[in-house]
Formats: C-alpha cells, sequence, structure tokens
C-alpha cells in the first residue's frame, strides 16, 4: 500500500473548515469523496492541520493511502475533474511509510490579509479582512516582532483543542502594507486554536495604542486572553506554506529557496 502526500490550494469560504464533521460541508470531507471514486475504495486523509470554517490555503499538504495503480502524474487532474472550483490539487508524490501530514512538519506560514481603506472592495469579500478605521502598519510591525522568539502563547489562543503545552516558537511575524493591503505573516513550530488570528488582533490593537509592542512579552507572560487583542475574523487568514524533509519537502516547494528570517528575537521564557 502506498503512502501518497498531496499538495492543494482551496477557497474556505463555502466550507465548515478542513476536518470532516457530520452534517455540515467541510474541505476534508469533499476530497476524500473526490479521492474515494479515482482510486476506487475508500480514502481517509491525514491534513496538516485543522482551519477553522471560512479560513484559506494557499498550500496545504494532506496524505493518504491507497492501493490504487493510478500514476501520481494523472492524479490531480483526475481528482480535480471532480471536485468543486473552489478546491485544487496540484501534486501528489509518494512518501515514506510513516510520513504524516501534521506530525511530519516541521513548520508553518499563515498569512492574514487586511484591506484597510474606507471603502470596502465586492471582490474581496470572504477574502480579506475589511477594516475601515487606519491602521499603522510600521507599529503593527514593530508589534510582531515582540512575538517572535520561544514563548507560551496560551495568552493568544481561543478555548478548543487541547494540548501538551502552550510554548511555541515563532520563527518570524511580519507586517507590511502595499497600498490599501497590509499583510501579516507568521511562521512557527506550531500554532494554537486561533493563535495567529489573535495575534493580527493584538497588533491592530497596537497600532490603535491600546498598548505598547513592547508590553506584548509580559502580557504573554500573564497566560491571560483577555489582556491581549480580540480574535479577527476568519476571511482574511490563509495557510500558506509548510516545511518537510524528504520528497514531500520538494512536493511543497518545487524548485523554491526558503525565506530565511530575519535575525529573531529570542524571548525565553
Amino acid at each position: 500500500m502506498k503512502n501518497i502526500a498531496l499538495r492543494l490550494r482551496y477557497d474556505g469560504s463555502a466550507y465548515h473548515g478542513w476536518q470532516v464533521q457530520k452534517t455540515l460541508p467541510t474541505v476534508a470531507e469533499t476530497l476524500e469523496t473526490a479521492l474515494g471514486r479515482v482510486c476506487g475504495g475508500s480514502v481517509k486523509l491525514t491534513g496538516c492541520g485543522r482551519t477553522d470554517a471560512g479560513v484559506h490555503a494557499l498550500r496545504y499538504c494532506a496524505n493518504f493511502r491507497t492501493d490504487s495503480r493510478i500514476p501520481l502524474d494523472r492524479l490531480p487532474l483526475a481528482a480535480n475533474a471532480l471536485l468543486p472550483a473552489d478546491i485544487a490539487v496540484e501534486a501528489a508524490c509518494e512518501v515514506e511509510p510513516d510520513f504524516n501530514a501534521v506530525l511530519s512538519c516541521k513548520k508553518k506560514e499563515y498569512i492574514y490579509r487586511i484591506h484597510n481603506a474606507r471603502i470596502r472592495d465586492p471582490f474581496w469579500e470572504k477574502r480579506v479582512c475589511f477594516y475601515p478605521a487606519p491602521l499603522d502598519a510600521e507599529t503593527m510591525a514593530a508589534a510582531g516582532r515582540a512575538f517572535e522568539g520561544t514563548q507560551d502563547f496560551a495568552a493568544v489562543r481561543s478555548v478548543g483543542t487541547e494540548t501538551r503545552t502552550t510554548v511555541r516558537t515563532v520563527y518570524w511575524c511580519r507586517a507590511r502594507r502595499e497600498g490599501d493591503l497590509i499583510t501579516v505573516a507568521v511562521c512557527a513550530d506550531g500554532f494554537l486554536y486561533n493563535m495567529v488570528r489573535a495575534i493580527v488582533g493584538t497588533m491592530v490593537y497596537a497600532s490603535h495604542g491600546k498598548l505598547c509592542p513592547e508590553d506584548i512579552p509580559a502580557l504573554l507572560r500573564t497566560r491571560d486572553r483577555r489582556l491581549t487583542g480580540p480574535t479577527m475574523p476568519p476571511q482574511g487568514l490563509y495557510l500558506n506554506r509548510l516545511w518537510y524533509d524528504g520528497p514531500a519537502g520538494a512536493l511543497m516547494h518545487p524548485g523554491e529557496e526558503e525565506t530565511p528570517p530575519r535575525q529573531m528575537k529570542r524571548n525565553m521564557l
């Protein structure tokens, strides 16, 4: 039985997240149904992470096991012929028997997009967070740098999936403005429930002067969710990049070089 990894992307607007649910449409269920028809049997996908309702993926990895003999270069085309237009399988490869899309992932990068303008753009509806109040991208960038390093991120997570530890390493947290669009990129070795959206909400609070960027490490040490910024809406969030060793790494970054992070500020516990 082969272990197959997929690179895919999707617009999550019509789905209640990645994870299969009993009565609600999800990305995983939709993809499993299509792959089951292609492979001639039941397919169970392991995704690289749980994206919430309305969250998107520019790059996502999932793996499954199959006895199907369909050539891997034909698998994406066959699956896409059966998938709705808002999900696309871009590539497939055979990976090691012990490969697991979530457990084998070294780090992930999410981006969050804010349309910071007085007038909303109907073509960006459900794909950005429309935020009409003025934002200072430089202050947001300074606040983002305060999240970099190995810290306890309990103060920027929502109640949800339990984890053994809330300590994570954020390799970079960057904010930049291009015209009316502010993009925040956060790369870490793992993420807590709603962590990125709460980080961005805290950066927005800093822009409004509700807290200072230099206060953020101390706020994190309190582990108190009430002291940090709001959880931003889901439609601005995208899973952007993932890093793996071996064949899956080549699948996810074909012909690309990793962008080196800036010198990371170490905020040690």
